[in-house]
């Protein structure tokens, strides 16, 4: 599986995480043997080792921000500490969404019973009505939202869309089993529609202003054609 890097210098790395693969393992992970987890890819690719800055669920796609040394990562951490990194996600959600909404509704973190403040801020982008019946409707309606999460809880984007109604497609945790089917049955999709699209902050050691795109898979590219909807990116 060859990566596409969006970007790297001497500090960083940029790349485009595929569905369905790893950041790294846990150290008595069972799937080691198994699957190369994103470090593993990279090394591979590029005869290099990197060390990540943020993370991204296994099943989200999408821009993943690394560095070269492990004396370079506390510097862009505090990019994200300091709300100094804009993060945009993309994702396709069952039903219209809201024009424009800020969800501020606490998710439980890693520890299940901490519930932790979060934050975001959706964006209606497209909709479409299909006339494929899911149940119990005899249409089918789907949105494209843009979302900026003002924190960085687990599954936050997840279930922030679950919790207002318009659960992400292809959520296996979160979303709508009926309209899962009918994605993998009507189009063939089975990966979970969230995409990590976009990174901009400030370089910490260049000061260069970076605004980097992440491009989006097949499956994406087929459900804009198909549904006509524009690409975010283009």
């Amino acid at each position: 599986m060859k990566l596409e890097i969006i970007y790297q210098d001497e500090f960083c790395l940029l790349a485009n995480k595929p569905n369905n693969v790893l950041v790294h393992h846990a150290r008595h992970s069972r799937n080691k043997i198994e699957e190369d987890s994103l470090l593993q890819l990279l090394e591979a690719q590029l005869g290099a080792k990197y060390y990540p800055i943020h993370r991204l669920d296994r099943k989200t796609s999408g821009i993943i921000l690394l560095a070269t040394k492990t004396e370079y990562v506390s510097k862009f951490q505090a990019l994200f500490t300091n709300n100094e990194i804009q993060k945009i996600y993309y994702g396709i959600v069952r039903g219209f969404a809201p024009e424009e909404r800020i969800i501020d509704s606490p998710v439980k973190g890693r520890d299940a019973d901490v519930y932790k403040e979060a934050e975001t801020h959706l964006k209606l982008l497209e909709t479409v009505v299909l006339d494929i019946p899911v149940k119990p409707y005899d249409t089918s309606r789907y949105s494209l939202v843009e979302l900026k999460p003002k924190t960085g809880r687990m599954h936050q984007l997840r279930i922030h869309m679950n919790k207002i109604s318009t659960p992400l497609i292809n959520d296996p945790k979160y979303g709508d089993k009926n309209h899962n089917l009918m994605f993998e049955a009507e189009f063939g999709c089975i990966n979970m529609f969230l995409h990590a699209g976009t990174l901009e902050f400030t370089h910490p050691f260049t000061q260069e202003e970076l605004k980097l795109n992440a491009s989006f898979s097949e499956d994406w590219k087929s459900i804009f054609e198909r549904f006509k909807w524009k690409n975010p990116h283009k």
